[in-house]
């Protein structure tokens, strides 16, 4: 298989691909490629920060507890909370099953929710890695049960004397048909079947009976007793769900720009038995994802960013709350979504200041350049020059760097098997002028260089 295509695919399976595994795949096919990539996914590999039966016993006495106690309960929460964002981003950065977590990464911005709950926020970013590659129809009523999508999407304020219409709404229009294809009383009746959906302290899902209401029902033209799980059924029942999300993957994984022949091609694999596995593998074996249009044209998300970096030179953040404000400043952090629209993909990455400070991150983790912790604005462009007008102050990124993991890999490379190896995609005729300007001393340098040129916010 072509270099080049082994290194798109495994940017959009996973988050780049070093020296050493791209010599191990070179001499095999695709098939073969893609075989692997999925077997070395199948196992399941849960996250775990906390544990569940401490911390269940802590909130069975929560009403008893004194206010000093719930914000001590409060603060751990939150500590946990980022203690999950960083095991998270570990995970990504060192993953086994690297299909599976991209994939993990995928449906949080797709199943967007938010908790500060830790043990049921721990369950749901579980319950995507679980479902990540399994059948969509499970996924999305596992989703719709669990405890912090209950809670987030107001499914527990939910009863029969007032139903609450958040969840089905948010159902319909960002997890499986997209606006236009329901009514509002599809909307309204869809709602009454949710009646009564809630959880325990342990975050098992729980039906109250008696807030639950249980008369006929008429959604998508059909009248019936439903339940939410026949709303669920009925919804994936109609090929426009099967439509809706074959577009969201092929705009994360293949093009923004959507090619009508090809997703008409990955429904026909898709509906009616939402495979999730199968559609993928379907992607990564077509002829179309590897075509000079969609390579080197994405561009990556700042958890890509950060990912693709530690590919090449492993990084260690020495204070976390550091990890997650720099999250914060690239403007994507783990765990915290924007809105329950999840963020936006693409060009809306980018803004003239966001793109300077991407193009400064790689001096900024690997090369001891410095951004103050109080803005973005503010570099300078050494660790003595920043420490002489800092001493004292606790206001610098603490970072190692493991270059001898760098060097064993890259070191042994020309400049132009670096350039193929950071960069994707078709270089402008500006970035060919600056590298060649660029003199070639040794390979931790030109890597950096490589990795500030416009053309690595691309892959």
């Amino acid at each position: 298989m072509d270099t080049k295509y082994i290194q798109h695919l495994y940017w959009r399976a996973g988050f780049g691909i070093n020296p050493n595994e791209l010599s191990l795949f070179k001499k095999k096919s695709k098939k073969e490629i893609v075989t692997t990539l999925f077997r070395n996914s199948k196992k399941i590999e849960p996250i775990s920060v906390i544990n569940a039966s401490d911390y269940i016993d802590l909130y069975k006495n929560f009403k008893s507890l004194k206010k000093e106690q719930r914000k001590k309960l409060q603060k751990m929460n939150q500590k946990k909370i980022r203690d999950l964002n960083v095991a998270w981003i570990q995970r990504l950065c060192n993953p086994h099953q690297l299909l599976r977590e991209r994939m993990t990464l995928f449906w949080a911005n797709h199943f967007v929710c938010k908790d500060n709950n830790i043990l049921h926020f721990q369950q749901f970013n579980n319950l995507l890695r679980t479902y990540a590659l399994g059948n969509f129809r499970d996924f999305v009523k596992a989703v719709s049960k669990s405890a912090s999508m209950l809670k987030y999407l107001n499914a527990k304020q939910n009863k029969k004397q007032s139903p609450n219409e958040n969840f089905a709404r948010e159902l319909m229009e960002l997890f499986t048909l997209g606006i236009g294809h329901y009514s509002e009383n599809d909307i309204k009746e869809s709602a009454k079947a949710f009646t009564g959906w809630n959880h325990k302290h342990n975050g098992a899902f729980i039906l109250r009976k008696r807030l639950h209401d249980y008369n006929e029902k008429t959604f998508l033209g059909t009248t019936g007793n439903f339940t939410g799980e026949d709303i669920i059924d009925k919804i994936l029942d109609q090929k426009q769900c099967a439509f809706f999300i074959c577009e969201k993957i092929y705009k994360y994984f293949v093009n923004t720009k959507i090619h009508p022949s090809h997703i008409d091609e990955m429904v026909k694999v898709f509906y009616p038995t939402y495979d999730i596995a199968k559609l993928m593998n379907h992607v990564f074996l077509s002829k179309w994802f590897y075509n000079q249009e969609n390579r080197g044209t994405k561009i990556k998300s700042p958890i890509d960013l950060l990912v693709g970096i530690h590919k090449v030179v492993p990084i260690e953040f020495k204070t976390t709350k550091q990890l997650i404000y720099l999250q914060k400043l690239l403007g994507q952090q783990l765990l915290n979504p924007v809105n329950v629209a999840g963020w936006k993909m693409g060009r809306h990455w980018i803004d003239t200041n966001s793109l300077m400070f991407r193009l400064k991150l790689p001096s900024i983790l690997l090369n001891n350049a410095v951004i103050s912790l109080k803005g973005i604005s503010e570099f300078e462009d050494t660790y003595k020059m920043y420490a002489e007008k800092r001493k004292g102050k606790k206001g610098y990124l603490k970072i190692t760097q493991d270059w001898d993991i760098f060097q064993s890999q890259y070191s042994p490379l020309t400049p132009v098997q670096l350039q193929s190896i950071l960069l994707s995609g078709i270089l402008s005729e500006n970035a060919q002028d600056l590298l060649k300007d660029i003199a070639f001393s040794n390979a931790k340098d030109y890597c950096i260089q490589l990795m500030s040129l416009p053309e690595y916010q691309l892959c």
